[in-house]
């Protein structure tokens, strides 16, 4: 790429001496830009390329429609419609490498809905007078965002809003120079955990799948990692899923900010494509480590992982509730799926002796579990596998890979650049030792 595109976005009518100072400083680093206007009052001073009347036609109204609704929310929420289907089809067509946006409050609320409509790895810069704001809820960023704050620049350039001004083009052009579009010469196979001092199958599990001629993206299950995990997965970026740690679910119902949103365990599902799911981590309930324990946590065992993020156990019906939700999400799906539930523990600090081990609480939670899946026999496609072992235990890889292999056998699974692994568990369909196996669709065990 020697001439990138940058998609520069704020509003002229107020700004347009820090936007003809942003595209000089992206232009004198080698790149060109497409300047969109999307403010309302004015036309502004410096010139365009993508007026506000265009914009607002973008949206499916007019610039003196939303000028004459009278209410500024309404009237950026429009522009946003409308500046958020220029880019995507900008960038559908090949006209823009990346995106670098500019504002206040309402730049910024203009921005992320921008940014949103750009697929993840699309460089996205946002120069905001609000970057790491609490008023920022996070399901508003997407996954790749990149903030600078605009310090001392809410009106007019000086010295202090230049740096800043100049560190957010050279972020946006650096961002799109460096930028690697994902391979798809293999297919992606999407894991979720959490560290290895937690949870530590992926260690056994990515160099297995890359062995049969997959490439293996682990997602970090601390809210933001599981929001760009399941925004793939809908999208059916991946050929399978092997989503192991639901703690970011449990988080979800208990409360927590350490959140990836309301549609967890529902993307893959909605898209069709394989998943194989257990519920890692499902015990615990995050905080950040440097507030108080929430009252609704107040008793429970807490494990601090560091000055960021501590972890406490769950009540029995809080877990009882995670169990009925993981099988509401699971029978929801429209592709194959099954479910692996370790009887002996879903994660590092619940075994005898350590912080969390809580057995009245993980049986609770089984119990529950296995009494929902149960009920949920005759769903097409959904399997269960009760599992006596720990689920940081080898034999728990190898019962995921046996159900894997036996998807790719079946043609459900889109089959690596390599042949695949046959393991002997793989060949004659059986069942790992010591598990309990159901076919719910069939109420069988698998063929």
């Amino acid at each position: 790429m020697t001439e990138p595109v940058i998609l520069l976005i704020g509003t002229a009518d107020t700004k347009s001496d820090e936007l003809a100072y942003l595209r000089e400083r992206v232009q004198a680093l080698g790149a060109q830009v497409l300047l969109m206007d999307v403010g309302v009052l004015a036309a502004g001073h410096v010139s365009v390329d993508i007026t506000h009347t265009e914009v607002a036609q973008a949206a499916g109204t007019t610039l003196q429609a939303v000028m004459d609704s009278g209410d500024e929310n309404t009237a950026m929420q429009a522009m946003a419609q409308g500046a958020a289907l220029t880019a995507a089809r900008l960038h559908a067509e090949g006209r823009i490498h990346g995106l670098l946006a500019l504002g206040g409050t309402m730049g910024t609320d203009l921005a992320f809905d921008v940014a949103a409509a750009l697929p993840l790895g699309v460089p996205k810069v946002v120069v905001s007078t609000v970057a790491y704001s609490h008023l920022i809820p996070p399901e508003r960023i997407t996954p790749d965002l990149i903030m600078v704050l605009w310090a001392g620049g809410l009106y007019g350039l000086n010295s202090l809003c230049r740096s800043a001004l100049a560190q957010g083009a050279g972020a946006a052009v650096g961002a799109v120079r460096a930028a690697q579009p994902p391979r798809t010469d293999r297919p992606l196979v999407g894991i979720t955990s959490l560290g290895k001092s937690c949870l530590r199958y992926m260690v056994n599990l990515k160099p297995a799948l890359e062995a049969r001629g997959y490439e293996v993206a682990v997602f970090h299950t601390t809210g933001m990692g599981g929001r760009a995990f399941e925004a793939l997965a809908a999208a059916g970026r991946f050929a399978a899923v092997m989503d192991f740690s639901l703690q970011e679910l449990a988080n979800h119902l208990g409360d927590s900010v350490v959140t990836a949103g309301a549609d967890r365990l529902l993307g893959a599902g909605r898209s069709a494509t394989p998943q194989i799911v257990a519920p890692g981590a499902v015990d615990m309930v995050d905080f950040p480590a440097w507030q108080p324990v929430p009252d609704s946590l107040a008793g429970r065992a807490v494990h601090v992982h560091n000055r960021l993020i501590a972890s406490a156990t769950s009540a029995p019906p809080l877990r009882r509730a995670i169990a009925r939700e993981i099988a509401a999400r699971l029978g929801q799906a429209q592709g194959p799926a099954c479910l692996l539930l370790p009887r002996r523990g879903v994660e590092a600090w619940d075994l005898p002796g350590e912080p969390l081990h809580d057995p009245e609480g993980l049986e609770a939670f089984s119990t529950e579990l296995q009494t929902c899946m149960a009920g949920a026999g005759g769903t097409p496609g959904l399997e269960f596998q009760a599992l006596d072992l720990h689920i940081n235990d080898d034999a728990f890889c190898e019962a995921a890979l046996q159900v894997f292999d036996r998807w790719v056998a079946q043609g459900k699974v889109v089959p690596g650049q390599v042949a695949a692994i046959a393991s002997p568990q793989a060949q004659n369909q059986q069942a790992h030792p010591g598990q309990d196996v159901q076919d719910l669709s069939a109420g069988r065990a698998p063929a």
